[in-house]
C-alpha cells in the first residue's frame, strides 16, 4: 500500500513502470501537490545517473527532455542549488526519482534548496525510494516509460496507472529536439578569450558549460537553431561549426543528416553527443538503442592512439556502430573486453572504416561495454565524440578537445 503521506508530511507518490513494477515513496515537492486535484503525473524513459554530484546540472540538460531521471546516489540536495549550474533556462527532464534529498543547502554559493528549486522548475519528483532495487531493475530489463503519480492518482488501482504508462510513445522515432532548440539565433553570453575564433552552433539541445568551455578557448559563438539551412550557418565565414548534444534519437532529427552533409569538407566541425551520432550517420554509420544507456559522470573511455583512458560524463540511450560499413587496415571488429581490442591496435594499426567522404578512424571506445566513443576524419576537418567533454557535471579529463577544435580552426 502507498502511505498516506509520509516525511514532511508529504503526499504519498509511486513510480510504476511499464512493466507493472511499482516502487512507493512520497511526493517532493509538497506545495505542487497540495491542493491539486488527483494530484501530479510526469511520464517518460526511465533512465538512471551514476554521478555523485551535478544534480542540478544533470536535470537541466536538455539531452534528458522525454525522460524520468533516478539519481543512484542515495543523498541528494545538500549543496542545494544556483543559476550559475543551470545548464539550460527550462528542465527539459519529465521526472526526478530519489531515495532521499536534503530540506537544507550547505553551501555558500547556494540560492535556494534543491527542493525550492525543483518546485520553481515544476518538476515532478517522488523521494523515499528504493533506488538501489530500481537502478538494478532498469539494468536487468532496460530502460522503459514509466509515470510518477501523486496523491489521489498514486492511490489509484495499480492496473489503471500501468495502462497509462503504457499508452505514453518510446524514444524509438521520436524527434525530441524540436522541444529544446532554441527559436532564433542568438550569441553566447560568455565573452570570449583571446583568440576569438568564430564558431557557430546548431543548437539540438546545448548546455551552457559548452558555451563556456569554447569561451574560454577564444570561440565567439553564434547560436543557431536546429534546422538552420547549411547557407545560413555558412554565412559570414565561420571558422568552424559544432554540432550539439541532444536528447532522444538520432535518426528521427528532420533534416539533420543532409544539413550536416553540406557542412562537411566546407568548414572544420566537431560534434558532441547527439552531434557525434548525427555526424556517424552521415559519414554511413548506423544507430542502435541501448539496453539502459550511459547516464553519469564515471564512464571510462580510451583514446585508442594514445592509450590513455579519460573518466567521462555521459548521457545518451542509443549507440553508433560502422559494423556494417567497409573496413580499412585494422578494421576488423573490437573484440571483448574492448580494453583488450584497444592494446592490440597499437601493433595492428587504426581501427578505420571507408565512407564516401574518405576514410574514417574511431577513436575512442568505452571501456565498460565497448561502444564507439569518438571518430574522426583523414581527409576532412571533422571529427566527435558520443561523450561530453564539457563536464557538467564530471571530470575534465577530456576538456582538451576543445583545444583541438580550435587547433583545426586555426590551420583552415
Amino acid at each position: 500500500m502507498v502511505r498516506d503521506g509520509g516525511l514532511f508530511g508529504a503526499e504519498p507518490a509511486c513510480l510504476v513502470l511499464a512493466d507493472g513494477s511499482v516502487f512507493h515513496g512520497e511526493a517532493l515537492a509538497v506545495e505542487d501537490v497540495a491542493g491539486v486535484t488527483g494530484g501530479k503525473t510526469a511520464y517518460g524513459e526511465v533512465v538512471f545517473n551514476t554521478a555523485l554530484t551535478g544534480y542540478q546540472e544533470v536535470l537541466s540538460d536538455p539531452s534528458y527532455a522525454g525522460q524520468i531521471v533516478v539519481m543512484t546516489y542515495p543523498h541528494i540536495g545538500n549543496y542545494g542549488a544556483n543559476p550559475d549550474d543551470d545548464e539550460a533556462a527550462q528542465v527539459a527532464a519529465k521526472g526526478l526519482v530519489v531515495r532521499d534529498v536534503s530540506r537544507v543547502a550547505s553551501n555558500h554559493r547556494a540560492a535556494e534548496t534543491f527542493d525550492a528549486w525543483l518546485r520553481r522548475q515544476g518538476v515532478t519528483a517522488i523521494t523515499g525510494v528504493d533506488t538501489r532495487r530500481l537502478t538494478r531493475h532498469i539494468r536487468s530489463v532496460g530502460a522503459m516509460c514509466g509515470g510518477i503519480f501523486t496523491g489521489e492518482l498514486a492511490r489509484g488501482a495499480v492496473d489503471d496507472l500501468v495502462d497509462r504508462v503504457r499508452a505514453e510513445p518510446g524514444m524509438e522515432g521520436r524527434n525530441l529536439v524540436t522541444e529544446v532548440t532554441c527559436r532564433e539565433p542568438y550569441e553566447s553570453p560568455f565573452e570570449p578569450g583571446s583568440r576569438a575564433f568564430r564558431v557557430h552552433l546548431v543548437d539540438y539541445g546545448v548546455k551552457r558549460t559548452i558555451l563556456r568551455r569554447l569561451a574560454a578557448q577564444g570561440c565567439a559563438v553564434t547560436v543557431f537553431p536546429a534546422g538552420t539551412p547549411p547557407a545560413a550557418l555558412l554565412d559570414g565565414g565561420p571558422d568552424g561549426v559544432m554540432l550539439s548534444n541532444g536528447p532522444g534519437d538520432p535518426t528521427a532529427v528532420t533534416g539533420a543528416r543532409e544539413q550536416v552533409a553540406a557542412l562537411l569538407g566546407r568548414v572544420p566541425v566537431f560534434g558532441i553527443c547527439l552531434g557525434h551520432q548525427i555526424l556517424s550517420l552521415v559519414l554511413g554509420a548506423q544507430s542502435e538503442k541501448l539496453p539502459f544507456g550511459h547516464h553519469g559522470a564515471n564512464h571510462p573511455v580510451m583514446d585508442l592512439a594514445t592509450q590513455r583512458v579519460e573518466i567521462t560524463s555521459q548521457n545518451h540511450g542509443f549507440n553508433i556502430t560502422f559494423e556494417h560499413a567497409g573496413t580499412a587496415s585494422g578494421g576488423d571488429a573490437v573484440p571483448e573486453p574492448a580494453f583488450v581490442g584497444a592494446r592490440r591496435r597499437r601493433d595492428a594499426g587504426a581501427e578505420r572504416v571507408e565512407t564516401e567522404l574518405g576514410a574514417v578512424e574511431v577513436t575512442h571506445r568505452n571501456l565498460n561495454d565497448g561502444t564507439l566513443e569518438g571518430i574522426r576524419c583523414l581527409e576532412i576537418p571533422a571529427f566527435s565524440v558520443q561523450y561530453h567533454p564539457e563536464a557538467g557535471p564530471g571530470p575534465r579529463d577530456a576538456s582538451h578537445l576543445f583545444a583541438h577544435f580550435c587547433e583545426l580552426m586555426e590551420a583552415g
